[in-house]
């Protein structure tokens, strides 16, 4: 009988020592994401820096050319790609504490689903691919 309960709570310890690991690997996703988010920020930003750069050389060379102008405050690389790094760590942020939350629902063996950060997330990201297309096809 003493040899089955300590079988029982060896497999509960395993049972939880998988639960931490996929936290963790969940936790590795959002960062990863995140990350990736930041880095196309920064891309946008100096992509942009870039186009200006070469419509100014290109406006010097030829007065054919008129470099692009944009009417919006909004809708520049420098503010799409400063906002991406700040969505960026946003969502680490957000995701620390989604990890820490749930690492203390294993320890207390309870678990509720976090709907509001999956919401939060999804809709900025939304929003932000939707900033972008705006972006592009005024530019085009």
């Amino acid at each position: 009988m003493a040899k089955i309960m300590i079988e029982d709570k060896a497999k509960v310890k395993a049972g939880h020592l998988n639960d931490y690991l996929a936290n963790e690997r969940t936790f590795l996703a959002w960062v990863r994401t995140s990350i990736g988010i930041m880095a196309f920020g920064f891309v946008v930003e100096k992509f942009g820096l870039f186009v200006k750069e070469l419509s100014y050389i290109l406006s010097q060379n030829s007065t054919d050319i008129a470099p692009p102008s944009f009417n919006s405050p909004f809708l520049n690389s420098p503010i799409l790609g400063i906002a991406l790094i700040g969505f960026g760590l946003l969502m680490i942020l957000l995701a620390f504490i989604n990890y820490r939350a749930v690492e203390k629902q294993i320890r207390e063996e309870r678990f509720q689903h976090s709907l509001v950060l999956t919401i939060i997330l999804t809709s900025a990201i939304v929003l932000i691919g939707i900033f972008l297309m705006i972006y592009l096809i005024r530019s085009a």
